[in-house]
């Protein structure tokens, strides 16, 4: 018996090798009668007859669908000697998931069952996959259930159930599990701050659902606008802000974070940063040889001395041969918080300027 194989929906064609030898021919399914000759004994629109020559008789069934799958017989008349052949017709049938759990939401160590069910021919096999675990790690089960027993919350995110039978694409459903879990606070670093500077603290905390936070000094809860003090919540982050720090301000503070599982908290602190180190002011002159040039003094910000130029404490301002003299000036009042690599210094002569620039250690 020869198999004949198709998918559903497709057409299957059951051919009959026959010769002129032959007085009578015909196909059944099972004892029913198809077709007999060129005479249609079926009532079914979907069977047709394809060849009937001295040589071939074949007939054909449109859209298969699984309730044609079985045997057929072409049935053969030779000098009043019946014969036979057999056919076995096949469908195949794609996956389908008939069936899957909703979208689930737990809380952290409880159990978890999961169903998916599926159809098709040959049947499916059906399998389960952690979506959120990368590196292909995913894989849980290949089970129509999948049980977590104790879950995490490393085991919350998307799970995919995927039926494949290789008779076409598998089919994928997603089902989502979320975990609930009371906070913590990942993230909170003491700042320093000068006073009168803005200062802001942070506070960082994950939860499921999504943490409340409250901001304490002391046994004080505080709140935006008092004491010139802001807080902001968004997602898993609270700020608390201050604007213009003073010496009150300093201290402890408690960042308190929330959600209906429990409750966590963490201390963190301003203190008083350290003022930055005054960079020392020093002043430039610079004259041409034998030259009329008058010269403006230059503001140079480093603490180290010009290359070629010697240390003076007196300001040279007169004309004079050679080049000028570097004037150290700490004392002048002048408070700089930053360091320049270049300074530039003008000259002028009547009308005309000519700039110069010292590069700096």
């Amino acid at each position: 018996m020869d198999n004949v194989t198709v998918r559903q929906g497709e057409s299957a064609t059951l051919r009959c090798t026959i010769d002129d030898r032959v007085t009578r021919v015909a196909w059944l399914n099972r004892s029913t009668i198809l077709y007999a000759g060129n005479d249609k004994w079926s009532i079914d629109p979907r069977v047709i007859i394809l060849v009937n020559t001295p040589t071939q008789y074949s007939i054909m069934i449109q859209n298969v669908d699984v309730y044609d799958e079985g045997p057929y017989t072409c049935s053969v008349q030779t000098d009043n000697h019946p014969k036979t052949s057999r056919v076995h017709l096949i469908v195949q049938v794609p996956p389908q998931i008939m069936n899957i759990s909703s979208d689930v939401t737990v809380n952290e160590g409880s159990s978890v069952t999961l169903l998916c069910l599926a159809i098709g021919r040959p049947e499916p096999t059906v399998t389960w996959r952690h979506l959120s675990v990368k590196d292909g790690q995913g894989f849980v089960s290949e089970d129509e259930y999948l049980e977590i027993s104790d879950i995490k919350r490393d085991q919350s995110g998307e799970y995919e159930c995927s039926a494949l039978n290789d008779v076409a694409a598998p089919d994928v459903r997603k089902v989502k599990i979320t975990v609930n879990y009371p906070p913590y606070i990942s993230k909170a670093k003491n700042t320093g701050v000068s006073v009168g500077q803005k200062g802001i603290l942070s506070c960082e905390a994950s939860a499921v659902p999504t943490a409340e936070f409250q901001w304490f000094k002391e046994d004080t809860r505080l709140a935006t606008g008092l004491d010139g003090v802001r807080i902001e919540n968004r997602g898993h982050i609270s700020t608390l802000t201050f604007f213009n720090v003073s010496e009150k301000d300093y201290g402890n503070y408690t960042c308190v974070a929330t959600n209906k599982l429990g409750n966590t908290n963490a201390s963190i602190t301003l203190y008083v940063a350290a003022p930055p180190e005054a960079a020392q002011t020093e002043q430039v002159t610079q004259l041409r040889a034998n030259s009329k040039w008058h010269f403006t003094l230059c503001t140079f910000l480093s603490p180290g001395p010009l290359p070629g130029l010697e240390r003076q404490r007196k300001v040279e301002n007169r004309p004079a041969r050679g080049w000028g003299k570097l004037s150290s000036s700490p004392d002048s009042g002048t408070n700089h918080a930053a360091l320049c690599s270049v300074v530039a210094c003008k000259i002028q002569e009547q009308n005309k300027t000519d700039s110069r620039l010292f590069p700096a250690f």
